[in-house]
């Protein structure tokens, strides 16, 4: 996963959002725990968009196995991520809101993140 993203670095639907700033796999596991905290911060306001989604099949052989017999079975899926990508972006709540909101989604990513607000916002 070389070099920045192409797409998907700006924001499209909402007006906050939180972009990565480094590369990395994450597993829906860590999508849907960084959803849940959002939704919950905002209390079900506003409108929230995820715009990254896990594509890519992981497989692993189970403990204690003997090398060779094929490939393992699938074990999660992940979402590639390249730095600059817009992972979230949400509408409708106060500039605090969806700061602390945004800032408890990061929490859960594996990736530095650095949050963005729409250029022509206006308080």
């Amino acid at each position: 996963m070389k070099g920045n993203s192409n797409r998907g670095h700006q924001l499209a639907f909402g007006t906050f959002g939180i972009k990565s700033i480094e590369e990395a796999w994450i597993s829906a596991r860590q999508i849907e725990a960084a959803r849940q905290a959002l939704t919950r911060h905002m209390k079900r306001q506003g409108k929230t968009w995820i715009r990254i989604f896990p594509d890519k099949p992981i497989t692993k052989k189970p403990a204690e196995v003997r090398m060779g017999k094929g490939k393992g079975d699938i074990f999660q899926y992940v979402a590639r991520v390249s730095p600059g990508r817009i992972m979230f972006e949400i509408e409708g709540v106060s500039l605090e809101i969806a700061k602390e909101a945004l800032r408890l989604a990061a929490q859960k990513m594996p990736v530095k993140t650095k949050f963005v607000v729409r250029r022509d916002y206006v308080e």
